[in-house]
This record gives structure tokens, sequence and C-alpha cells, in this order.
């Protein structure tokens, strides 16, 4: 455009909840851009959510808003359009003449005024309503994310131009070429000359490449300009960017229409089982977004504060956002451009996709979902680092319908990879012919390439129930050593397995039953596959957060989580209760990401999330928080040694070893950087420490073999040691930042039967409680399985929120998930002097807590400080107690709710027992708390 007239400022205001029309006259006013309930207009409302961030001023319905607009004599009569950037559904009416209406929730609204803008004084009047969507708009509209917000936000302007112009302008970059093909619409009756310049962005503004000049005729245009053989390519790593400008001149040599775009040369293809950017392959180390904005409650239009959010999460080694059910605005798209972000805007859709004639067929919405996808590629399709799209979040219905989409914006625009969903059909996924990539959770019930499930999603994943090691990758799930072998032998066939019925799947945050239609059994993915929404695992909230919502949105949720624990009388372990649940989710998330860097056939994997997410029961499963602050969990450097373009990877069974034992791992290293930082011999320089004594230490060396090298076996006889022991394995690359840690632990030998030496019981029987009333030393382990009054031990932290999984749970009949957030430990005390530990869960605790229960002291009128507690969830906020101590009469009695024989059977375990043993035995053991032997039975049932 040639002439832009900001419309920001002051505009009159009316709200029309009951949507009855506009009374004038006008009773209130506000700024634009913006939004009503940042503006504060409306009724405040007193309620609080506690399953999202609560907006005290949202209001829904028709928001009318007018203003005088003065149009000067040089502007009149010229091509006029009015630019919404971002809004909700839109009616707009020029000296109380009705223009037109717009309802697209993703794309700018564009207004043609052309011949209605003379010069003098206009009223514009524009309607914006937020009921009666023809979709419910995924996160667009969602009090889970950004809220179902009114207004108009990002660039709000009367855009003139001459009476020739160019519209929909197409960038086509050709890397092999090194040249870029642009077309558009010429409109107008003159011919026209295009003349096309370029120069170099931010670091490479030197760089220029020489204008040229093309004829154009009204109609279709089509050029091919040549950037030259040295031109800038871009990528994630790194990401070349020009300045173009597309000035049209008309045929009396008055310019008459300016474009100026940012370009990015790139190829972004699928090939095989890989994703490759200009020839090179890449790795997708993604994220989720849902467009949470606590203080706006809206996506931000500015370029730099997208910068500085796309800089933290690059920070942690992300290169990829998925957004779910939702676009970002064009500044996101700007940002990722110049950071190197490869983006996946998703339609605003959650449910299923029909054909005419079937039940609860809606062809409307079905349509504006299509038109949907058209219009955000039309509009962002010109990012470099738009790349990838899907047709929405967990959908079901005709496999068909949804291949037909995806083949028609195929069709429409190939510059994008396209897939049919993320996590389709999730029981029974399969292929489409027109999919690019899959984005899936599992390929069949056991087929799973994440490391964690929800209950109602059973089986659980490999972090919540596997004994802790470095082996697991998914590339058997992929493609299962059978169909391997069928394919060595000749026989490459995939076996099918087709059949139709019904499936009770989590829909959203609810149940729901589906049909299946025609699936496939044991199929075998011939495109990339992207592992879905991984990790999800929650910690407890951080109460100090609650000063930073100063903004629109208050976080009443984490007030009343607050008032349940103080209710509790467990206010004051709220601090610790957050630092130590997000240390374990910070280990459980090392370990799902490593087995994604293990996995040589997956193509890369979507974290639910790098940052907490505000709604759906208040999911904080995230290392930052809501503003993309950290929770001090982990530090980028620390998170990058684990997700970031290289990560060493060790892969050993345990992370617990006895003494004298030969230590074997095999070390490789996963390398997506470009060819031209990579190494063709790779030097590994690896030790082992504990204490500040190094006890193993070497090199090796291997030639570099593509994305993934073998480097070399470790293999070594652990100390002697006498005591439990922890060591840190340190693996590094000399003169790069690649490098990783490992903690292990080592124990003296044990022998089992180490409580045979002391007084110990299964159950708070009449002859344990006879020999405390002697005076006595007890040790009392009851039977996990056995308690009525207890929570089952459960290591890994809880996935995703346990209100929303207990709900989804209790409607399908499956089992509630345990919903603990890990433990809280009094390393100090002296039960753990054998046993030394950190205040929070670490690896040697996985047996016991495994093999264990937690008893509720919710009701104990004494108040009693567990040595070990189990941290509980907001909703519930039980008191538990895995390890207790306390006095009954004359005796002394140490309680831990555990199964003896499963402890023994590692040598973690036999350590932990023989701590409490020796503990039990000792001067030390003198406990504060007195309960009676009526409490204690209560109490143990």
């Amino acid at each position: 455009m040639l002439t832009v007239m900001n419309l920001e400022g002051e505009w009159k205001l009316q709200l029309d909840a009951e949507k009855q029309g506009l009374i004038l006259p006008y009773t209130d006013s506000m700024n634009l851009p913006g939004t009503t309930s940042h503006a504060r207009k409306g009724p405040r409302s007193e309620a609080r959510r506690i399953d999202s961030l609560t907006d005290p001023y949202l209001f829904e319905g028709w928001a009318w808003f007018s203003r005088e607009i003065d149009i000067p004599e040089e502007l009149s009569g010229m091509t006029s359009f009015l630019f919404l950037e971002r809004t909700r559904m839109t009616t707009v009416w020029l000296d109380e003449e009705e223009v037109g209406s717009r309802d697209s929730l993703n794309a700018p609204h564009l207004y043609d005024l052309t011949g209605r803008l003379e010069a003098g004084r206009h009223r514009l009047t524009i309607r914006v309503a937020n009921t009666d969507y023809p979709t419910r708009g995924g996160h667009l509209t969602s009090p889970d994310t950004q809220t179902n917000w009114n207004g108009i936000t990002g660039r709000i302007e009367l855009q003139f131009c001459g009476t020739s112009y160019l519209s929909h302008v197409r960038l086509d970059p050709d890397v092999p070429g090194r040249s870029v093909r642009i077309t558009a619409k010429l409109r107008g009756s003159s011919s026209a000359t295009l003349t096309v310049s370029a120069s170099g962005a931010g670091e490479d503004s030197a760089r220029r490449v020489p204008a040229q000049n093309y004829a154009a005729e009204p109609g279709k245009v089509s050029v091919v300009y040549e950037l030259g053989a040295d031109a800038l390519l871009w990528s994630d790593s790194e990401p070349g960017l020009y300045n173009l400008t597309l000035t049209l001149t008309d045929a009396e040599g008055k310019v008459a229409d300016r474009h100026e775009l940012l370009l990015g040369l790139r190829e972004f293809k699928a090939e095989g089982d890989k994703f490759t950017i200009n020839g090179e392959k890449t790795f997708l180390r993604g994220k989720h977004d849902g467009l949470i904005f606590p203080l706006t409650g809206y996506a931000p239009t500015d370029v730099e504060e997208w910068v500085r959010i796309l800089r933290i999460a690059k920070s942690y080694g992300i290169n990829h956002y998925r957004f779910h059910t939702c676009c970002p605005p064009e500044a996101a798209f700007t940002a990722a451009d110049r950071l190197g972000i490869y983006m996946q805007p998703e339609l605003p859709f959650w449910g299923t996709v029909t054909e005419e004639g079937e039940e609860n067929h809606n062809q409307t919405e079905q349509d504006y979902l299509i038109r949907e996808g058209y219009a955000i590629l039309e509009a962002f399709g010109n990012h470099p680092s738009f790349v990838m799209m899907s047709l929405g979040n967990e959908l079901w219905g005709s496999r068909p319908r949804i291949d037909a989409i995806l083949e028609a914006y195929q069709a429409f625009d190939d510059r994008h990879l396209y897939t049919q969903g993320s996590n389709n059909h999730q029981w029974v996924p399969e292929v489409l012919e027109h999919d690019d990539f899959f984005s899936g959770v599992r390929f069949t019930r056991d087929r799973l390439i994440r490391g964690s499930y929800a209950m109602c999603d059973a089986p659980l994943g490999h972090v919540q129930t596997d004994v802790p090691g470095t082996m697991k990758d998914y590339d058997d799930a992929i493609v299962p050593p059978d169909f391997r072998r069928e394919q060595e032998q000749g026989n490459g066939e995939d076996g099918q397995m087709a059949g139709t019925g019904t499936v009770q799947i989590q829909y959203g945050t609810e149940a729901r039953t589906v049909r299946t239609g025609e699936v496939s059994g044991e199929w075998i993915p011939r495109v990339p596959v992207v592992s879905h929404e991984i990790g999800q695992y929650a910690t407890y909230p951080d109460f100090a957060e609650i000063g930073k919502y100063t903004g629109v949105l208050k976080a009443e949720n984490f007030k009343i989580f607050r008032e349940r624990l103080e209710n509790r009388g467990l206010g004051h372990l709220a601090e610790a209760y957050s630092a130590s649940s997000g240390q374990l989710a910070a280990a459980c998330y090392k370990e799902e990401l490593e087995a994604a860097f293990r996995s040589r056939r997956l193509a890369g994997f979507q974290l639910l999330d790098l940052q907490d997410f505000s709604g759906q029961g208040t999911a904080l499963v995230g290392v930052l928080d809501a503003f993309m602050e950290s929770k001090g969990m982990v530090t980028p450097e620390e998170w990058r040694s684990f997700c970031g373009e290289a990560v060493l990877l060790a892969r050993f069974p345990v992370y617990n070893w006895t003494a004298g034992e030969n230590f074997r791992a095999h070390v490789e290293l996963c390398d997506y950087r470009s060819r031209s930082r990579r190494d063709t011999v790779v030097r590994l320089e690896w030790e082992l420490t504990a204490g500040g004594d190094k006890l193993a230490e070497g090199t090796a060396e291997a030639a570099a073999t593509g994305n993934y090298t073998d480097l070399c076996d470790l293999e070594f006889p652990l100390p002697g040691v006498k005591a439990m022991t922890r060591a840190a394995l340190s693996l590094r690359i000399p003169e790069t930042d690649i490098a990783k840690t490992y903690d292990l632990w080592i124990y003296p030998e044990q022998e089992r039967g180490v409580l045979d030496s002391l007084i110990w019981f299964r159950e708070l029987s009449n002859a344990a409680l006879a020999l405390l009333e002697q005076g006595e030393s007890v040790l009392l382990l009851p039977s996990p399985g056995e308690l009525e009054n207890a929570v089952q031990g459960m290591y890994s932290t809880d996935f995703w929120c346990y209100p929303m999984f207990r709900s989804i749970s209790e409607s399908m009949g499956k089992p509630e998930p345990v919903g603990t957030l890990g433990l809280l430990i009094e390393n100090r005390h002296p039960v753990f002097r054998d046993f030394p530990t950190e205040a929070y869960s670490t690896y040697p605790l996985w047996t016991v807590v495994e093999n264990s229960a937690s008893l509720i002291l919710d009701e104990l009128e004494t108040e009693w400080n567990p040595i070990v507690r189990t941290i509980d969830n907001f909703e519930r906020n039980h008191h538990l107690g895995l390890l207790l101590e306390c006095r009954v009469g004359e005796g002394r009695l140490l309680i831990c709710p555990l199964n003896p024989e499963k402890a023994e059977e590692s040598p973690e375990g036999r350590q932990f027992l023989a701590s409490l043993a020796r503990y039990v035995q000792s001067e030390a053991f003198r406990p504060t708390v007195r309960m009676d032997a009526e409490a204690l039975r209560r109490l143990i049932r």
C-alpha cells in the first residue's frame, strides 16, 4: 500500500450483551487496539474460576465501536481498504451504510471501501461479536488459554493505493535456482511496471540484490527474481532473510502500490522418515502453544514481544512451535522468520469431521473451517517459518473427507507440509494418502511413542512404569522387529486387520464413544513421525506467582489452591512442595526427551509444554510458568544438554549399581547441526567422579556417520565403596558446548534379610503394641495393597492435572490416576545416615515408592510431620506420609508402608531397608510425637 491512515486511539463504545442493536447516543469509549476486558469495560464479575485463570471483565455479546475519520483531498477517490488485523466476527458500516461482514478468527478482516471515501468527514462503525461462532474456535476462544475476548487487536488502519495495485502476492522460493517466483494479481485496467529489489535483513543488511523491472499486464503477474549464486538460505540454525520490496509504477510513471515482505530462501520437505531443510535432515524439537498471555488475555501483535518469547524458547533448544487449534498473529511468524523457528498453525477445530447425510453433520461449520485454512495460507503463507499445517486437534470422523481436504490444500499451496490433524483417531490412527507427516501418540494399543499417558489412555508410558534407565527408544514401536524381518526376507506387505466398531476415548476434557470405522492393524508409517504432546508432568503451584497477575487475567485458581492447602494446615510447605515436585518433573522430562533423541526413526516431538498451561483444570506442566519465566527447575543450559541440536546419549540399563560391578554403557551422538558445523571425526572425553574424586576417565574417537554416530562402548569396574555413593558420569565433546551428565548411585553389597536383626511387623498387631508398651523399638511395614486409608505409590509425577483426568476416568469407568507429585524429604534426618538423599525424589527411591503407599493423615488431631511426605495434587491436598515416627507408650515406632520383599530385589531397596534398620537400633531413634494405640489403629487400617 502507498499510504496508511492509522486508526488507533479512542473509539466510542456501546456494549450490547443482549444483541438488541445499537442504541444511541454512545455511553462509553475505549482505546483500540485492545479488548473490552483489557479496558475493564462492563460490569465486574466476582466469579472465581478454578479450572483456569479468571477474566473479571469478560464480556460476551456485541461490542459497537465508532469514530469519525477525516479523509484529506489527496486521498479522495483512491483505492481504499479497512484493515483489522485480529478480531472476532465483525460487521462494518460507513456513514450508516453497511459495508459487509467478516468472520475469520485467524486472518485479518479486509473491507474494500473504494468509491466510498471521498474527501471530508465520515463515520466508521464496527460491530464485534464474540458469540455464535461458526465453530467453537479451539484455543482461539477458550477460557483455558487466551479467553473469549471481544475487541480488535493489532493494526487498525485505512490503506490507500492507486487504481492499479497488487493483491494475493505469493512468494515461491527456489533453492536450487537461488531465486524466488513472485506471483500476484494485478488489479486495474492498465499495464504497469513491477520493480523488485532485495537487501539482506538483520546482520546481513549490507547485502544488496540488484533491482529488476518487469512488465505487468492486468490479471496474473508471474516473475522470477534471481538472488545470485551466493544467496542466503533460511533454516532454524541459519535463518538468512531478505527484505523484499515490490514497487508498482503505473503507465504515467507514478508509484501506484508498494509491498514490503520478508523472504527466506528455503525448501522444507518430508523425505522418507525425516524432514529436510534445504536438503539436510532436521529434527523437530517442538513445543505446544495455545496463545497463553495472562497480562493481556490475547496474543501480542508486535514483533519484538514475539522475538522475546521465541528467543526464550530457543534458549531451551526449541526449534518448532505447534499451535493447538489456533494460528498466531503475523508478528509471531515474523519473529520466527528472524530467529529460525519452524511454525505449524492449526485449524481451530477439535471435533468430528462428517460427510453429508451422516448424523450430526454440520456443513456450515465444515465449510467455515476449510475457508479458515485458505485464509491462513493466504495471510501468512509467504513466511519462511510457516512450514507445516494441521487440520485440527484429535479429530475423529470420516477419513475420506479429511483426506480430501488435505488434497485440496496441497493443490492450492504446496509450499507447506500438511497433516490430517494432531493425534487423530487416537486409538486407531492411520496415515492417509495425502498426509505429508504423522502426528500422534501410538500406532496401536501397545506401540507407544511417548513416555507418559493419562490413566484413561492406559497402558501408561515407560517414564511412568519402567525401572529408570537410559535404554528406551521408539524405533521398535515405529517399525516393529517382525516387520523388519519380513522386509529382509522380501515380504514387505503390512499385515492388515480391518474392522469396524466403537471405542470410548478421551474427547477434549470429557469422554465420548465414537465409531472407529475401517481401521488397519499393524501398519507402518511411511512418512515422518512426530510424537504428539509429550511430557505433561505436573508440578505443585508456586503461590509466589500470584503477584505476577497484574493484567487482565487473575489467578483466582491459585488463590483457591492456596486456601485448600492452608485449610489442611500445610500452607507452610507450599514453597517446598513446588520446588520438590519441580525437580522430579524435570527429571521425568529429561528421560522423555532423551528417549526421543535415541529414536532414529522419529522425526521430532511436540512438548506439552515448555510453559505452564493455565486451563483444563490448571495444568502446571512447564519448566517455565505461564509468563515464559523460569520456575527454577532447570537452567536453559542443562535443558539443552538433552534438548538441542546435538545431544550426547549414554545407554545403560539402570542408575543404581552394586560396588564392584562392571558398568557398561553405549555412547552415541545425535547431531542435527548443519553439515558445515558437524565434525568428520568426533572426539569424546568422559569421566566418572564422586565427591571430588575421579574414579575413571577416558577418551574415544569415531568417524561421524551422519545424524547418529556410535561413539564407543564404556566398560569399567565400579569401585568397592563402603557407603552409598553418588557418582557423576560426565560426557563432553571438547571445544563445543555439547555435554551431558548422568547421576549414578553405587551401593556396598548388602545381604538380604537385613530386617532379621530387629523387631518388625507387617501390621499393627496386639503383639506389636505390647512390645511398644514395654518400651521396645519397632519397625512397622504395613502391606501397601491392604491399606484403606492410603494412596498407592507412584514415582512419576501426575499426568497433566488430577481434576481433569479424575473426572474423565470416572466418566469412562476407568481407574483414577494416583495423582501424586513426588516426595518431600527431611533429608538431614538421621534415618538417612546410610541412605543419603536429596529433599526431592531421586532414582534410589524409585523401588521404594513403586512398592509403597502413603498414609492419609488428614483426620489426625495430633500434628505429625512425616520424615518423608508424598506431595498430593492441589485438588485433594491430602496430608500424606510415607515414612513417619512416633512414641507409643514407652516404645518407639517407625512406620513405612512398604513391601520389603520387593525392596530387597534391588541394591537401592536393600540399602534403604538397611538404613531404616540401623536407625531403629540406634540412639538417634528418638521420636517426639506421641500417638495412642487407638489413633494408630484408625490411621493404619
